[in-house]
């Protein structure tokens, strides 16, 4: 069985095959680019840098229109060129970088499966130069508001039985029992725990340990319908600050194509901090 948008995944032949196609922009978008991108990325791939280029640290929130519209003018994007997004932790900001692509209306878009694990597994060439495109003028769309959730949605959330919300936060998070993974130090929250009534399934159980690549349609039903995660519910997922969160908003969205999922991208570092919200351990 075929996922439900496969035109949303490219995978690495033809990636390697597309490399001078002008109607292509390859955006590599790490967590870690001074460890992956700067020391060696797909020939031709500009730097989409998640903390730099996707973020607004002084509003903690994700860019706005006119930062967004700047970014792809910066790459010679238009709304007609086609984004292929990789990167490391498996594609876990790619995922990022998808949802808020999607939510300024860039349709033109894929990812490709397996990220920079399984070009590497495959022993593709790498480059360390840089593009240098010219730039052009991008005009984005308005917010697509439909795939983003709010405090105030998941407040209404915890007490309707058609929704479920889903943390794709590690068991220990969920429990309570750390408020962050030690490598992630400064993104934490005053309380530890989780939403009411959430599910919880870590993100990574969505791809194969073997090649970073996604999960089989049979095999991802099962990791979220075992859970009730089902397509007649309405969906919302959060992590810690919306970014693994968004990778299983993917997986829900286009590949098992449930028709209501949102990402809540202040997710715990917002709702933990909350005076009033309650909170499970």
């Amino acid at each position: 069985m075929s996922y439900a948008h496969p035109e949303v995944l490219v995978d690495t032949d033809w990636v390697e095959k597309n490399l001078d196609n002008n109607k292509v922009r390859i955006l590599e978008v790490d967590y870690d680019p001074e460890n992956a991108y700067k020391q060696g990325h797909i020939l031709g791939a500009h730097l989409v840098w998640w903390k730099r280029d996707i973020n607004d640290s002084v509003r903690r929130d994700i860019i706005n229109k006119h930062q967004f519209e700047e970014l792809m003018s910066k790459v010679g994007a238009t709304p007609d060129t086609e984004l292929i997004l990789y990167g490391d932790f498996n594609n876990w900001f790619a995922a990022f970088s998808f949802w808020v692509f999607q939510y300024y209306g860039h349709d033109k878009i894929k990812i490709m499966n397996g990220g920079r694990k399984k070009w590497e597994i495959e022993k593709r060439q790498y480059t360390k130069d840089e593009p240098s495109p010219q730039s052009s003028k991008y005009v984005a769309q308005p917010p697509a508001e439909g795939i983003r959730a709010y405090t105030h949605d998941v407040r209404r959330a915890i007490e309707r039985v058609e929704t479920v919300l889903v943390d794709v936060r590690s068991p220990k998070e969920f429990t309570g029992e750390i408020t962050a993974p030690p490598e992630y130090p400064m993104e934490h929250a005053q309380r530890g725990g989780h939403i009411p009534n959430a599910k919880n399934i870590p993100w990574a159980t969505a791809v194969n340990d073997s090649d970073g690549t996604f999960k089989s349609v049979n095999d991802l039903k099962q990791i979220y319908e075992s859970k009730g995660i089902t397509p007649d519910k309405d969906v919302i997922c959060y992590c810690r600050i919306g970014e693994r969160s968004s990778h299983t908003w993917f997986v829900l969205k286009y590949l098992l194509g449930y028709p209501q999922v949102r990402n809540y991208d202040g997710s715990w570092t917002e709702w933990g901090n909350m005076i009033g919200n309650p909170i499970e351990k």
